[in-house]
């Protein structure tokens, strides 16, 4: 399934194993290949973010091995 990632900003984001992560924000994609390499997502307010890889904003920057969408949530599996 294709998206644009206009239709992904502001989903919440969720692991496979379904730990709310945050609202996706925006997203660090490779010039040269097109292929997103991470998500940028604001984290949720009762996720424990000690750990994870943040940006200057505070969003959590996420690595992902693939992402589906199901009406208005991101399930994302992560690299690990």
């Amino acid at each position: 399934m294709r998206k644009f990632v206009t239709e992904l900003r502001g989903k919440t984001a969720m692991t496979d194993d379904g730990v709310i992560l945050g609202t996706i924000d925006n997203f660090v994609i490779d010039t040269e290949t097109g292929k997103i390499e991470h998500v940028l997502i604001v984290p949720a307010e009762d996720l424990e973010i000690r750990g994870f890889k943040k940006d200057a904003q505070g969003r959590l920057i996420m690595p992902f091995e693939t992402m589906r969408s199901v009406r208005d949530v991101v399930v994302m599996t992560l690299k690990k």
